[in-house]
């Protein structure tokens, strides 16, 4: 975990989903993550055949989607983001240890009080997931 992505997210290991932001504007945000072996979810879920949990790929997207944003500050580091709605989600391919996932996400909407974002989470060129989401600010201290 990058000292940016600590500062952009209060999210800690095990459960931070984003290793870099690779690009940000106020229309889109590009961020990986590689899934390690060593993921705490992998012990459980299929452990004969280790397979990212659909909800952690869809996590992982929208910590994506709050990290830009924060990076671009259009959001304060005084804000939170939580999971309102997850809308219109497929899972197109099976995420295994070792795969980097790259999240292209489009903001839809965000205003002080609400973040509707879209986005889709790639292994190389090939397309794992989908979603659209929408996330409640809240001004809690951190």
């Amino acid at each position: 975990m990058s000292k940016e992505i600590e500062e952009l997210l209060p999210h800690r290991t095990p459960f931070l989903f984003v290793d870099e932001i690779i690009s940000a504007d106020k229309e889109r945000i590009t961020a990986s993550h590689v899934f390690t072996e060593k993921e705490f979810f992998f012990a459980g879920h299929f452990p004969e055949y280790p397979v990212v949990p659909g909800v952690i790929l869809v996590e992982t997207m929208a910590q994506s989607g709050g990290a830009g944003l924060r990076k671009l500050g259009i959001m304060g580091g005084d804000t939170l983001f939580f999971l309102a709605s997850v809308d219109k989600v497929k899972f197109r391919r099976q995420v295994r240890p070792g795969d980097k996932v790259r999240c292209e996400i489009e903001n839809l909407r965000v205003s002080p009080k609400m973040i509707k974002q879209a986005g889709k989470a790639y292994v190389g060129d090939e397309l794992a997931a989908e979603a659209e989401w929408l996330c409640l600010v809240s001004k809690e201290t951190i």
